[in-house]
C-alpha cells in the first residue's frame, strides 16, 4: 500500500498572493463551503440563524492580506472507496496538488474550525449559555425577513433530527465523508487538525448515521433541505416592525439627550465589575409579544396532531410580566432558579419565538409551559407567595403524536400530580394497574384543561398500587381510541402499550393500546418494574408477550414478556420477564435479563431468546428457555447439554448450572440468549 505524505499548501506563499489564491478557492467553491458549515453548525440555532451563520463563517474564513498561510495536514486520496466510478474527487483531495486544490483544503479547515467553535465552550463559560463564537455579530445581516432552505420530505427531516441529536464533531465527520468524499483516514486527519478531541469516536458515531442507506443519506445531504445558498424568504411580524420604526425614532431622540449620562453610567459599571447578561442577544426571541399562539380549533383541522396543535390556555396568557420572566429565565437562568433536564435534552435558549401552551396559577404557583417548535417542552414555575425560588424544567418531545403529545405534567405536590391535557382528549379516567379487574374512575378536568390531582406511583419502598391515566381521543380525529399514560417523573408521561402473544401461522403482531384484558393482566404483574425507569426520559413502554411455554411436571403454562422502554432521545432499555404460575394476578414477574442501549424487542430487533432457572413443585430445578416466533430450535451447552425443536426448551439442571443458550432462526442465522 503506498504511503501518502501529508498534503501541504504548496504554492501559497505567506503574502498577498497566498490570500488571493485562498479567495479564489472560496469564490469558486463558496456553495460547497457554506453547505459544509450549515451541516456542522448546531441545529439548535434555528434554520434562519444557521443560514446566516454559515455564510458568515465562510466569509470570515478568508484571512487578511499578508497573513501567514499554513496548509492542513490531510492525506491525499483520489476518492472514497465506496464512491461511484467516475465520481469527481473533492476539491483539495487526491491528485489535485496545485495551488487551487491546496487553497480549498486550507479554507475548508478554517471553515470547519469556525463551525465547530459554535459548540465549544471554555471551561469557565456558563454551561447553559451559547458558546462565545455564537455571540459574534452575524454578517450578512438581514432585516425584516426570515430565511430558510427549501423544505425536503420526511426522510430529510428525519436526517436533520438525527443530526441534531449528535455533537458537532459527529456532524463534521458525517459531512466530510458524505459531502466531501473523504475516506476514514483523511477525515480523521482533518478532524484532528480542526482540534476535535477524539476523531476516531466521531467517525464511529457518524458511521451509524444514515444507515442502512448511506447513498440515500448522501443524496439527502446534497438536497435543497441542506442548501443554505438556495433559500426561501418570509416576512417577520409586519405590524410590530411598523411600531418599532416609531419607537426607534423616539428612542434616538432620548439617546441623544441621555448620552452623557449613559457614558458616566458605563464608566461606573466598568469600575464596579458589572455582571452582564447575554439575554440581550436574544431580545427579539424573548419578547412575550412574539410568542406563537395556535388557534383553539387547529387540532381538529391538521394532520400534525402534536404539541404544535395545542392552543394557549390558562388565566395568565396575557400577563407579559410573567411571560417575560419565564423567557428571561430560559435565556439565562440566575442561580436562584432550579434547572432540571431529562436525559438528552439541551437547556439552550430558544432559536426562535416559542409557542405558548399554558400560563396560569396551579397549586400556589404561577406556571408557564412553552414548546420550542422542535424537540422540547419547557416548564417555568414561580411561587405566588413566600421566598422560594423559581423552577425551570426541560423535556424532549420530538415526534410526539396523539398519545405521547396528549398530556404534560403542570404541577407536582407531595404524592400527586396535575396534568395539562391536549385539546383532543374527550374522556379522562384513572385506574390502578395492580387492580386489573377494577374499572377506571372518572377524573375531573377544568375548563383550562388541567386535571384534578392524580396519585403518583410510589418512588420507593413497597409497590401496592400503580396509578395511570386512561384517556380517550376525540372522535373528530380517531374513533374508539383509549390509551394509558403513566407518570415516570418527567414532564411528559410515558405511553403504555401491549403486543399480544404470537398466533399460529399469523403474521407478527404489532403493539396496540394496553386497555384489553390480556394487556391489563400482563401489566398487573410487570408494573412495579417501571420504578427503575423513573426520570430517564422514557417516551413509551411496550410489553411484548413473545412466547408461551408449557412447564415440566404438570403442564402449567408460563408467559415470557419483553418490556421495552423507548426514550425520547432514541436508545432503549429492555427487561425480559418470566411470568410463571402465580397465586395472585399481581404477583411480580421475575426479571431474567436487563439490557441498556439496545434495539432488542423493537421493529429493528425482532428476534429474542432468553432463559432462566425454575423450580418445580417437586423441588427439581430446570433450565427453561423461550424464543420469539422465528426461533425453530434451541440448544444448551456448558454444565448441561440438550436441544429441542421449536421456540421453547426445558431441561433438568442444578440450581446454579452455568448454561449457554443458542437458537436457530427460520430464515437462517443464530441467536444467543439475552442476559
Amino acid at each position: 500500500m503506498p504511503i501518502h505524505q501529508p498534503q501541504q499548501l504548496t504554492g501559497v506563499r505567506p503574502d498577498r498572493t497566498g490570500v488571493q489564491q485562498a479567495e479564489a478557492a472560496l469564490v469558486e467553491h463558496y456553495p460547497r463551503l457554506v453547505r459544509l458549515a450549515y451541516v456542522v453548525l448546531p441545529p439548535a440555532l434555528g434554520r434562519h440563524r444557521r443560514v446566516l451563520a454559515a455564510h458568515a463563517l465562510v466569509q470570515r474564513a478568508l484571512p487578511p492580506a499578508g497573513s501567514r498561510v499554513r496548509g492542513p495536514r490531510v492525506p491525499a486520496q483520489s476518492r472514497r472507496p465506496d464512491a461511484p466510478a467516475g465520481a469527481e474527487p473533492a476539491p483539495g483531495a487526491g491528485r489535485d496538488r496545485g495551488p487551487s486544490g491546496a487553497a480549498y483544503a486550507w479554507m475548508r479547515l478554517r471553515v470547519l474550525r469556525a463551525a465547530l467553535a459554535h459548540e465549544r465552550r471554555p471551561r469557565w463559560w456558563p454551561g447553559r449559555l451559547p458558546a462565545p463564537a455564537a455571540l459574534r455579530p452575524t454578517v450578512p445581516v438581514v432585516w425584516g425577513l426570515r430565511l430558510f432552505p427549501r423544505a425536503g420530505g420526511v426522510d430529510e427531516l428525519t436526517l436533520d433530527r438525527a443530526l441534531s441529536a449528535v455533537p458537532g464533531p459527529v456532524r463534521a465527520a458525517f459531512a466530510l465523508e458524505l459531502l466531501e468524499g473523504l475516506d476514514e483516514r483523511a477525515a480523521r486527519a482533518l478532524l484532528a487538525e480542526a482540534e476535535v478531541v477524539d476523531p476516531a469516536d466521531a467517525l464511529r458515531r457518524a458511521a451509524r448515521l444514515g444507515r442502512p442507506d448511506r447513498a440515500g443519506a448522501q443524496a439527502m445531504l446534497r438536497s435543497g433541505e441542506f442548501d443554505p445558498c438556495t433559500v426561501q424568504t418570509r416576512p417577520s411580524d409586519l405590524l410590530r416592525r411598523r411600531h418599532r420604526v416609531r419607537a426607534v425614532a423616539v428612542a434616538a431622540a432620548l439617546c441623544v439627550v441621555a448620552g452623557g449620562l449613559a457614558v458616566a453610567v458605563e464608566e461606573g459599571a466598568r469600575g464596579g465589575g458589572e455582571d452582564r447578561s447575554p439575554a440581550g442577544v436574544f431580545a427579539p426571541v424573548l419578547d412575550p409579544a412574539e410568542l406563537m399562539r395556535t388557534a383553539a380549533e387547529r387540532w381538529a383541522d391538521t394532520s400534525r396532531v402534536d404539541f404544535t396543535a395545542w392552543p394557549a390556555r390558562g388565566g395568565r396568557t396575557d400577563d407579559d410580566g410573567l411571560l417575560g420572566r419565564a423567557l428571561r429565565a430560559w435565556a439565562g437562568p440566575p442561580d436562584s432558579v432550579r434547572v432540571s433536564t431529562t436525559p438528552g435534552t439541551v437547556a439552550v435558549p430558544p432559536a426562535q419565538p416559542p409557542r405558548l401552551l399554558f400560563a396560569g396559577e396551579v397549586d400556589g404557583a404561577a406556571v408557564v409551559l412553552f414548546h420550542d417548535g422542535g424537540v422540547r417542552v419547557v416548564r417555568y414555575a414561580e411561587p405566588l407567595s413566600g421566598s422560594g425560588g423559581a423552577a425551570l424544567d426541560f423535556a424532549r418531545t420530538d415526534d410526539a403524536d396523539v398519545t405521547t403529545g396528549a398530556a404534560v405534567v403542570v404541577s407536582r405536590t407531595g404524592d400527586s400530580a396535575r396534568f395539562l391535557l391536549a385539546p383532543w382528549i374527550d374522556g379522562t379516567t384513572t385506574r390502578d394497574l395492580l387492580a386489573p379487574d377494577t374499572p377506571g374512575k372518572p377524573l375531573e378536568v377544568g375548563p383550562d384543561g388541567i386535571t384534578a390531582a392524580v396519585d403518583r406511583p410510589a418512588a420507593g419502598g413497597g409497590c401496592d398500587s400503580w396509578p395511570v391515566l386512561q384517556l380517550r381521543s376525540s372522535e373528530r380525529i380517531v374513533e374508539n381510541h383509549a390509551f394509558l399514560l403513566t407518570d415516570l417523573g418527567d414532564l411528559a408521561p410515558a405511553h403504555l402499550t401491549y403486543t399480544p402473544k404470537p398466533g399460529r401461522g399469523a403474521p407478527a403482531r404489532q403493539p396496540r393500546e394496553a386497555t384489553s384484558t390480556d394487556a391489563l393482566l400482563a401489566w398487573a404483574r410487570t408494573a412495579c418494574s417501571l420504578r427503575t425507569l423513573s426520570g430517564s426520559g422514557v417516551r413509551a413502554v411496550n410489553n411484548w408477550a413473545f412466547a408461551e411455554q408449557k412447564l415440566p411436571e404438570g403442564g402449567a403454562s408460563a408467559d415470557w414478556l419483553c418490556t421495552r422502554a423507548d426514550t425520547w432521545r432514541g436508545p432503549g432499555r429492555v427487561l425480559v420477564q418470566f411470568l410463571g404460575p402465580a397465586a395472585s394476578p399481581t404477583d411480580p414477574a421475575a426479571v431474567v435479563a436487563d439490557r441498556d442501549d439496545t434495539a432488542l424487542c423493537s421493529r429493528f430487533g425482532q428476534h429474542v431468546l432468553a432463559g432462566t432457572h425454575w423450580k418445580a413443585a417437586s423441588g427439581r430445578w430446570y433450565v427453561l428457555a423461550a424464543g420469539s416466533r422465528a426461533v425453530t430450535r434451541i440448544e444448551a451447552s456448558g454444565a448441561v447439554r440438550g436441544a429441542a425443536g421449536g421456540p421453547t426448551f426445558a431441561v433438568r439442571a442444578p440450581r446454579d448450572a452455568d448454561v449457554e443458550l443458542t437458537a436457530s432462526l427460520r430464515e437462517g442465522g443464530t441467536l444467543t440468549a439475552v442476559r
